[in-house]
C-alpha cells in the first residue's frame, strides 16, 4: 500500500479535465453551471503539529498532489490522487507558523530565545517517520508514536518571534499559493488557520478554530500578518481583524469555523466569548464574516449527534466523544435551529451558514477515499498498526457551484452559501426552493435553468408565502461515478413553532430501488474481500417535494442529506491489505457516505 495510484480512472479523469477546459457555456447562461471540488483545510510541514507528528511535505508538494501530480509521502511511498482537485487552500496554523521547520535545521532564521535553545535538540532528534511505520511490533510503533507526541510541547512555546521572521514565513505561504494558482484550471487560495482555544478551569481547552480565506492575491494578503490565538482567542477580535484588513486593502476575506463537534458547546453558544448575551450587532457581524462552516472532516462529523437528534436514525455518523446535551448544541443542525430562535429575538440570525467539508489532513495529502486512506497525520499513514487509531475518518471535501474555477468566483459562491459538504464521494447535488415547481421539473434535462428561474438555490432565502401555498423543493442527486449508488435523499427541516420551541424533522423524499418506505436499502459489503456491489441503490435520484406541514407564520430552514448505500470503511481495506486478524469488535468496518447541502431559509 505504498502507492496511491488507482489505475485507468486517473487517466479518464485527466481526459475529462482537459475536455472541461475547452468547454464554453452558453452565453446567456447567467447561473453557475459547474460544481468544483476542493479542500479549504490542509496542513503541511509548516504547521507545528503536522511537523512533530512526522510530516515533512511542503506546501509546494501539497499543491502538486492536489493537482494530480505524483509526490513522495513522508513515509517514502509515491502517492497520487486518483482524480485531481479543482481548488485548495493550505491552511497552516498561524501560531508559530514555520517555527519547527527552523528548529529542525538548528534554528535557522529564528530569533535567539530560551525556547529555541530548549526545544531545538528535541525536534532535531525526532525519529524518522518511516522507522515508526515499519516497526517490528505494535509496542515499537507505540513507543515511536509516544516519542513524537512528547515533542508537542514545542508547539505552544514563546519563541519571541519578531515581525521580520513572521513576515518572511507569511510571504513564503503567499508565494506558494500564487505560484500554483492557475485561473480557470486550478485555484490556490491564500489562507491560514486561527487556532483559538476556550480554556475552562479543570477541563481541557476546547476548539473554536477558524480557517481564514482571502479572495485576492499577494497584493492584498501581504499587507497583513496572520492573526493567531497569541493575539486573541475571542472570535470578535478576529472579526475586527478581518474588518481592518478589508478597510486597509479593499480586499475580501471570510472565516470558516470547523470542528464544532470538539468545541465543548462553544462554537455556537448563545453568549459571547466573555459570557455576555448575544446582541443584534454580534449576530450581524458573525453572519457577515462566517457565511459557511465546515461540518465534516478527519476529526469527526459535525452535522448532528444522537444526543441532539435522538429521532434521526442516521445521526450517529463518525461521531467522536459523548457530549452532553449542551455540548451537542455545537453541532451544525442544532446551531441552525438556535439561529432561528435568535432571529426571532434579535431580528438577525447569527448562525445562518452554508455547509462544506474539508480534510484537516496534517500530512499535506488532501484525500478522503476510504479505499486508499492516506491518513490524517504522518503517523496515520498506511501501516499495519494504525487501526488502533480508528477514530479518525476519511473525510471530507467541499463542493462549490460557481461560474468558473477562479478565486473570485469560488469565493463569491461561498459568500452566497451555494456550497455543500461531502464526506468524500463527489456526488453532484442540486437543491432549489420556490413556490411553483411542478413534479415534471424533476425529470427535465435543464433542471438547473428551471431551478434558478422559479426559485433560489441552496444557501438562499424564501419569503412572502403566496396565500396558503407551501414551498416546493427541486432536488437532483447523481452518484460519484467512482463510488457507490445512492440509498436515499432526505430533506432535513428545522423550524420555530408558534410557542417558540425549536423543532426538527427528517423527510425521506426519494428512495432507491422503488421503495415506498424508509426501510434499510440493504448491504452488499463483503468484509473478507473489502468490496461491495452496486447491485442495490440508484445512480440518480430526482424529485420535487412540497412540505406537507408548512406554516407560513413560522421561521424555518431546509437542507438536503444524500446517503450512499453501505460501503467498506478504510479499516476494512486496511484489514484486508495487511491481513489483520482478530481486530477488536468495536472497530467500525462499514460506512454510509453522505452529502449535506447548505440550507434554504424561509422567513415570514
Amino acid at each position: 500500500m505504498n502507492k496511491f495510484i488507482l489505475g485507468t480512472a486517473f487517466i479518464i479523469a485527466m481526459m475529462n479535465h482537459a475536455l472541461a477546459e475547452t468547454y464554453s457555456p452558453f452565453v446567456d447562461r447567467s447561473y453557475p453551471d459547474n460544481v468544483y471540488w476542493g479542500d479549504t483545510h490542509l496542513h503541511t510541514t509548516l504547521s507545528h503539529d503536522a511537523f512533530h507528528m512526522g510530516n515533512r511535505l511542503t506546501p509546494d508538494e501539497a499543491y502538486r498532489f492536489a493537482k494530480g501530480e505524483e509526490v513522495r509521502a513522508s513515509n517514502g511511498g509515491k502517492v497520487r490522487l486518483v482524480r485531481p482537485l479543482d481548488f485548495l487552500m493550505v491552511s497552516d496554523h498561524a501560531e508559530n507558523l514555520g517555527v519547527l521547520t527552523q528548529l529542525a535545521v538548528g534554528g535557522g532564521s529564528l530569533p535567539r530565545s530560551e525556547a529555541r535553545d530548549r526545544w531545538g535538540k528535541t525536534i532535531r532528534e525526532l525519529p524518522p517517520l518511516v522507522d515508526i511505520l515499519q516497526a517490528s511490533s505494535v509496542d515499537e510503533y507505540n513507543a515511536g508514536l509516544l516519542e513524537l507526541a512528547l515533542a508537542s510541547g514545542a508547539r505552544h512555546q514563546n519563541y519571541e518571534l519578531d515581525d521580520q521572521f513572521r513576515q518572511s514565513v507569511w510571504e513564503e505561504v503567499i508565494a506558494n499559493a500564487e505560484r500554483h494558482n492557475n485561473p480557470g484550471i486550478f485555484t490556490a487560495f491564500i489562507g491560514y488557520e486561527w487556532s483559538a482555544t476556550v480554556l475552562i478551569p479543570g477541563k481541557k481547552g476546547f476548539m473554536v478554530h477558524r480557517n481564514v480565506l482571502f479572495r485576492g492575491g499577494a497584493n492584498e494578503a501581504s499587507q497583513v500578518l496572520p492573526y493567531s490565538r497569541f493575539d486573541s482567542s475571542d472570535p470578535e477580535d478576529l472579526w475586527a481583524y478581518l474588518q481592518a484588513f478589508e478597510a486597509k486593502t479593499n480586499g475580501l476575506v471570510l472565516a470558516i469555523p470547523h470542528n464544532s463537534n470538539l468545541s465543548g458547546g462553544h462554537s455556537f453558544k448563545l453568549a459571547t466569548y466573555d459570557g455576555q448575551p448575544l446582541t443584534k450587532d454580534y449576530a450581524q457581524t458573525r453572519s457577515r464574516w462566517e457565511p459557511i462552516a465546515e461540518v465534516t472532516q478527519r476529526k469527526g462529523d459535525s452535522e448532528t449527534h444522537p444526543v441532539a437528534s435522538p429521532d434521526d436514525e442516521f445521526a450517529d455518523y463518525e461521531t467522536m466523544g459523548n457530549p452532553s446535551l449542551m455540548e451537542a448544541q455545537s453541532y451544525a443542525r442544532p446551531a441552525l435551529k438556535q439561529g432561528l430562535g435568535e432571529q426571532a429575538e434579535l431580528g438577525i440570525n447569527p448562525f445562518k451558514f452554508g455547509m462544506i467539508g474539508s480534510t484537516d489532513a496534517h500530512n499535506s495529502l488532501s484525500t478522503s477515499r476510504e479505499d486508499n486512506y492516506w491518513g490524517s497525520t504522518g503517523v496515520d499513514e498506511p501501516s499495519r498498526y494504525r487501526t488502533g487509531r480508528a477514530g479518525r475518518t476519511a473525510s471530507g471535501y467541499a463542493a462549490v457551484w460557481a461560474s468558473e474555477n477562479t478565486r473570485e468566483a469560488l469565493f463569491d459562491a461561498m459568500r452566497r452559501r451555494e456550497v455543500y459538504a461531502s464526506t468524500g464521494p463527489r456526488m453532484t447535488v442540486r437543491f432549489f426552493g420556490g413556490w411553483e415547481y411542478a413534479n415534471e421539473d424533476a425529470s427535465r434535462p435543464d433542471l438547473a435553468s428551471v431551478g434558478y428561474a422559479k426559485g433560489v438555490p441552496m444557501g438562499g432565502d424564501l419569503a412572502d408565502a403566496p396565500g396558503k401555498k407551501a414551498p416546493s423543493f427541486l432536488i437532483r442527486a447523481v452518484k460519484d461515478p467512482d463510488s457507490a449508488n445512492l440509498d436515499r435523499v432526505q430533506v432535513i427541516k428545522g423550524w420555530r413553532d408558534n410557542k417558540g420551541k425549536l423543532r426538527e424533522k427528517i423527510f425521506d423524499v426519494a428512495l432507491s430501488d422503488g421503495r415506498k418506505d424508509g426501510r434499510p436499502v440493504g448491504n452488499t459489503v463483503d468484509l473478507d474481500t473489502a468490496s461491495y456491489k452496486n447491485s442495490i441503490g440508484d445512480p440518480e435520484l430526482s424529485v420535487v417535494w412540497s412540505d406537507p406541514e408548512f406554516d407560513k407564520n413560522q421561521l424555518a430552514f431546509y437542507y438536503v442529506r444524500v446517503l450512499e448505500i453501505p460501503t467498506p470503511r478504510w479499516t476494512a481495506y486496511d484489514a484486508k491489505f495487511f491481513d489483520l486478524k482478530d481486530l477488536p469488535d468495536d472497530i467500525p468496518m462499514v460506512t454510509q457516505e453522505r452529502v449535506y447541502t447548505s440550507p434554504i431559509w424561509y422567513t415570514p
